[in-house]
């Protein structure tokens, strides 16, 4: 078996990875880091949890264990990320794998952190900067960066940098840099636009396309199907009475969504939180650093926010909501089954979802597997043709779908009575409303209401973020 030792990387690297037990690489490192030793553009596809990150890491490094007579403080190397914790985590990374090069100086450059801080680190030379394309920009606005010595530029996931509309911020970002510099792309896929990006960046370009595991590795996956927001809340708190998780991660669409089963799961007595990308830095470090030490249990997450977390006591992951693209479920239930554990990711969607659910199925190359909780089962029968572009009869004012309820109007309806969030539309029962109404406790209304009673983090209408407690 191919080992790490026989990719050409310096011993001072290979050391490193023996002291925390990495020996043999993945089919992606195996393929990609003897092709970027070597000099090449890289473009390579392949899913989560496959090890791109020692994949661009272990090359990188490997040219910072060289010395450079290049005059300069600015970074040889340069890694842009979509989402702060993904770069935090990419740093991390690399200060493990070059424990043994002393000389070596990181900065980490995102958002929602201090200027004061990154300017420091910034005002001496540094080797390696990953960042997020925002606050790269910032500093580069200011004059702060050099590139003049930059050797190797790497995009990761750089289809989801281009979906969070960061395109303009990379295209400045990449002029900037020198035309000699060695470019490694990383995506889940490399069609479409992250394909003409690539096309713009890279020269002659190796191209290493991982072929997708039929299997989720460790993880068991179930699908249930829902008849309406009520009874995916039913589901919900059924899952987690008799799944005998450890710790668990719950997916939603949206922001609000977070804060409303989060508070919901508190008051159940859970030791929930929720994160997305509208909460002050410091309270998403909080977040995260209680996820770790196991002070939270579940945490209610969107899909960036989630980005790079790797908590291996994470035994089950819940999609409360399906997932708005396909290749997002795969970065979702990679949240469990980590460090070679168990894991298990359970779907709900609703019965009206059922083409949502095919084209994650298709893009999966396989069927999730359907099952019911016994006195849960849903009474709706699966509607397996097209989407209905207009709302049948009995859905009232601007309901998305046909009869008998579903999620109507996004706001201006009150908060559900009789139990669960409150429907959107402002009739009885689930998802409350997204404006006008008053805070429950934790992170408050988006707008329009006070802050939610017993602290949270206030409103986001210009009353600033209040204490959490």
């Amino acid at each position: 078996m191919l080992q790490f030792s026989e990719l050409g990387l310096p011993a001072v690297i290979t050391r490193a990875l023996d002291e925390v037990g990495y020996t043999t690489p993945t089919e992606v490192q195996a393929q990609s880091i003897p092709a970027a030793l070597k000099g090449a553009d890289l473009l390579v596809s392949a899913q989560t949890g496959s090890g791109k990150t020692a994949s661009f890491l272990l090359p990188a490094l490997a040219k910072l264990s060289e010395r450079t007579d290049k005059p300069g403080k600015g970074p040889r190397i340069l890694v842009l990320t979509p989402t702060r914790e993904l770069a935090q985590q990419i740093e991390k990374n690399a200060q493990t794998y070059a424990a043994g090069m002393r000389w070596m100086r990181t900065a980490c450059l995102v958002g929602g952190q201090p200027f004061g801080f990154q300017t420091r680190a910034l005002s001496r030379p540094v080797d390696l900067i990953v960042a997020t394309p925002g606050r790269l920009m910032d500093h580069m606005r200011q004059g702060r960066i050099d590139f003049s010595r930059l050797e190797m530029l790497v995009l990761d996931e750089a289809d989801r940098m281009l979906d969070m509309g960061f395109i303009e911020d990379i295209e400045t970002i990449v002029a900037a840099t020198p035309e000699s510099r060695q470019t490694l792309l990383f995506s889940a896929t490399l069609d479409g636009n992250v394909g003409r990006l690539a096309r713009e960046l890279t020269r002659n370009p190796e191209r290493i396309e991982i072929a997708r595991q039929e299997s989720g590795g460790n993880i068991t996956e179930h699908l249930m199907y829902a008849d309406d927001m009520r009874h995916k809340e039913r589901l919900l708190d059924a899952i987690l009475k008799d799944s005998g998780f450890d710790q668990a991660v719950v997916f939603t669409a949206t922001k609000v969504s977070t804060e409303e089963i989060a508070d919901k799961l508190s008051d159940m007595g859970y030791a929930a939180a929720c994160l997305h990308g509208d909460m002050p830095q410091s309270w998403r470090n909080r977040t995260l650093n209680d996820l770790r030490r196991g002070r939270v249990r579940i945490l209610v997450a969107t899909d960036v926010a989630a980005r790079g977390i790797d908590v291996p006591t994470i035994t089950h992951v819940v999609n409360f909501d399906l997932p708005k693209q396909a290749e997002d479920y795969v970065h979702r239930i990679g949240r469990t089954g980590r460090a070679g554990r168990d894991g298990t990711a359970i779907t709900l969607a609703d019965t009206r979802e059922y083409h949502k659910v095919r084209r994650i199925e298709q893009y999966l190359k396989r069927t999730l597997t359907e099952g019911v909780i016994e006195g849960l089962e849903p009474t709706r029968r699966i509607q397996k043709g097209a989407p209905r572009r207009n709302g049948g009869g009995g859905g009232g004012n601007g309901r998305r779908y046909g009869s008998g309820g579903g999620y109507g109007n996004k706001s201006y309806g009150n908060n559900g009575n009789g139990g669960g969030y409150g429907r959107r539309d402002g009739g009885n029962g689930s998802y409350g409303r997204r404006e006008g109404g008053n805070g429950g406790d934790g992170y408050g209304r988006r707008e329009g209401g006070p802050r939610g009673n017993g602290g949270g983090y206030g409103r986001r209408d210009g009353q600033g973020y209040g204490n959490r407690d």
